[in-house]
């Protein structure tokens, strides 16, 4: 007798819907059949999807910036992203520029992440480095972390990393077989000027060509010196199309493109709102013809990441971009306006797509015997998002389309959320040395 049945829904596997149930023993899925196996609990999916848990490879709970902290800690960033059918999520270490740090770093987060409710990983970040790049890769790798990330701006901040170490990282990665994540923006091209409002954001502060010629520019690196390079929270469609254009032949092969949902939602006219401070975040949205690429260019975009850091509305409400904490919350309703939009494909790109990639394959990204059983029940049916749950108190989502609901979602075989209503839930660490 297995633990739990999962009946009479229809199960995502491997790109195509069927009806066939879903059988759960522990916190694997112990068979995927048709026949009825005795459970000691049967869950009835009767016109229900049942879906393979999501993976966020990228969020913010809790970020502390120095003068201020995102909305979200892990406890209550968890609870929500559970809402939204995601089951882990992979969050960011504080950026340090030595090894020792980074192992202080690591413990920190760690600390503060014991209260989510969701499985969770890290990405190492790094940032104007002071110390042998070699050591402090191999420190990240002992830690049980394979992903590492640099900024190419924020150099008022003392974050960004230049060129010359990109290439060195870039070399250690086709070494030691790990993932270079980027933000990629060529810094000369910001404008942080106190007399710039959140109007300006797109076109002054942050232009899209900052993105486009950085991602140019990174490109040729891994072409010319190879390595693995994941180029995160990807703004605009032009991006893309170039790297198309330039670099076919290393597209989601050794650089991989990640986006976020805002991107392909929004367009900068959304700054020009009397409220368009609640639309900051960094990179910015783009022009509406940069909104279509993105659109159709959906099948480029490797992964889907949120980029999850709200702040309060309080917090944003301000005219000059100096004041603004830039970040919005989206983790709770990724699902709902991607699969509104390009449906059952996005379902690998934020799932599987984002397991192997990130050395999770043997237990998330899929519906498959063995694996965790991280899956969430959603009920198809168009309607509007009506509500949101983030602490920041407010959501850019709210009337936006959706073509479902998520109703109950499970982490090893548990429910952290049934019928719409929180259960007890604990998250577990994962590291890429026991995956």
């Amino acid at each position: 007798m297995v633990d739990k049945a999962i009946v009479n829904g229809k199960v995502y596997l491997d790109g195509t819907m069927v009806d066939t149930n879903v059988y759960i023993q522990e916190d694997k899925i112990y068979a995927i059949s048709r026949e009825h196996y005795p459970a000691r609990e049967t869950i009835d999916a009767s016109g229900l999807f049942v879906f393979p848990g999501l993976i966020d490879p990228h969020v913010h709970f809790d970020l502390d910036l120095g003068f201020i902290r995102s909305a979200d800690n892990f406890e209550k960033g968890s609870m929500i992203a559970a809402l939204g059918g995601v089951t882990t999520v992979i969050d960011f270490l504080e950026p340090v520029d030595n090894e020792t740090d980074l192992e202080k770093s690591y413990r920190k987060r760690v600390f503060e992440a014991e209260d989510s409710r969701i499985d969770y990983k890290f990405h190492a970040c790094i940032k104007n480095p002071r110390c042998d790049l070699e050591s402090f890769v191999l420190k990240m790798l002992s830690l049980g972390m394979n992903s590492l990330k640099c900024f190419t701006t924020y150099s008022e901040s003392g974050r960004m990393t230049k060129d010359e170490d990109i290439i060195e990282l870039l070399k250690l990665s086709e070494k030691y077989k790990f993932l270079l994540l980027v933000h990629a923006e060529d810094d000369k091209l910001i404008d942080l000027s106190p007399s710039l409002t959140y109007r300006d954001l797109s076109t002054k502060s942050r232009p899209s060509a900052a993105e486009i010629n950085k991602a140019m520019q990174l490109a040729g690196y891994v072409s010319r010196y190879g390595g693995y390079l994941y180029m995160v929270h990807v703004s605009s469609g032009e991006t893309i199309e170039k790297l198309k254009e330039a670099h076919f032949d290393i597209l989601n092969k050794r650089f991989f493109i990640e986006s976020c949902p805002q991107y392909f939602l929004f367009d900068n006219s959304a700054l020009e709102r009397d409220d368009g401070y609640l639309y900051t975040c960094a990179p910015p949205f783009r022009s509406k013809l940069e909104n279509v690429y993105l659109r159709e260019n959906i099948d480029f975009v490797h992964t889907i990441g949120t980029d999850h850091c709200p702040f309060r509305r309080d917090e944003k409400s301000f005219e000059y971009l100096y004041e603004i904490p830039l970040g919005i919350g989206s983790i709770e309703h990724s699902f709902d306006v991607m699969y509104d939009l390009f449906g059952l494909k996005v379902i690998d790109k934020m799932a599987k797509n984002v397991a192997v990639l990130h050395r999770l394959e043997n237990r998330k990204g899929r519906l498959k015997v063995g694996l965790d059983a991280d899956l969430f029940l959603y009920k198809p049916g168009a309607s509007l998002i009506e509500d949101d749950h983030s602490d920041g108190g407010y959501s850019i989502y709210i009337g936006l389309r959706k073509k479902g609901t998520v109703v109950s979602t499970m982490v090893r075989g548990n429910f952290v959320v049934r019928d719409r209503v929180f259960e007890s839930g604990f998250g577990s660490l994962l590291k890429a040395g026991e995956i």
